[in-house]
């Protein structure tokens, strides 16, 4: 079972009462809480609703790196309106004498990168959440604010020009933890959860006609996304253009060549993502092979 959240999915799966003596079992077990957070003030303290009493994240505990500069104040004042995980560390009144609760964001960010970290946890399969997109890959959320890179050839075995053709900001998603650097950066992959070459083909056969996504056009032919893991090569065709929907028509499926051979029927603009279907749902992944088993050409990821 996973341990650490983006944020935002802790209030989303349950919703917890907070209360005095709830609060104090919390602060003597350092469990990591989520409340949304409602002003930044001057001082850049998040103020965060409990319900029972007022919280606050001082500055300083607001993200890793605060204190020392490198983290941007921008970090705290952008999660204004949206939920925050936190550790509370303890109790005081406030200058009014209302009761309020101290909490740690960079506490929890803390415990939960720790655990990232570890080797033995490479291959392991964690839910994220899209936080921006770049051209060369995707930023993910992958526990209490902590952020990774999902590097764009990792996304899915079919290529595409930007993240955005496979994801939108905010998008709840699987990712596997596949690296983790010497500066503690910490890399993910994507495309093993979306099924090898012969799951996805399964779903096709020779004399259909179905949907598809232009991706890459060559000299001799059209490749065609068919799912994120699995393109075909269409015959050339004038006047289509990388992005363009299409519909085509499956001359043949060659499995000891991991090739589907297609002929575009029509193509049209439309500004689709195709929906994501993950066919591994285990809590780690060792190692994967995308190719078939007859096929000379062999594709593994290894963890």
């Amino acid at each position: 079972m996973q341990e650490y959240y983006p944020e935002g999915i802790l209030s989303e799966q349950n919703t917890v009462e907070f209360t005095p003596s709830f609060l104090a079992s919390a602060i003597a077990n350092k469990t990591v809480l989520e409340a949304p957070a409602l002003m930044c003030d001057a001082e850049h303290n998040l103020i965060v609703d409990l319900g029972c009493m007022q919280g606050v994240i001082p500055r300083n505990e607001g993200a890793i790196g605060m204190a020392d500069g490198t983290t941007r104040d921008i970090a705290l004042i952008s999660r204004v309106g949206r939920p925050v995980c936190f550790i509370a560390t303890d109790f005081y009144n406030d200058k009014n004498g209302r009761p309020t609760a101290r909490l740690s964001r960079k506490l929890a960010q803390e415990r939960c990168r720790e655990h990232l970290l570890n080797p033995a946890h490479l291959g392991d399969v964690i839910e994220a959440r899209v936080t921006h997109l770049e051209s060369f890959g995707a930023f993910c959320d992958v526990g209490c604010g902590n952020v990774a890179l999902l590097p764009i050839d990792a996304i899915s075995v079919s290529r595409i020009s930007h993240p955005k053709d496979r994801f939108t900001i905010g998008d709840r998603i699987k990712v596997v933890l596949r690296d983790v650097a010497d500066d503690g950066k910490i890399t993910l992959t994507h495309k093993e959860l979306l099924g090898t070459w012969a799951e996805n083909a399964e779903r096709f056969r020779p004399g259909e006609t179905v949907p598809g996504v232009i991706r890459s056009i060559e000299d001799y032919g059209v490749f065609v996304e068919l799912t994120p893991n699995l393109a075909g090569l269409a015959e050339p065709r004038p006047g289509v253009r990388i992005g363009q929907q299409a519909s085509v028509y499956i001359k043949n499926v060659i499995p000891e060549k991991m090739k589907i051979k297609l002929i575009i029927i029509d193509s049209f603009e439309a500004n689709q993502i195709q929906p994501m279907h993950y066919y591994y749902d285990a809590p780690h992944i060792d190692e994967w092979h995308y190719s078939p088993t007859t096929c000379c050409k062999q594709i593994v990821s290894a963890f």
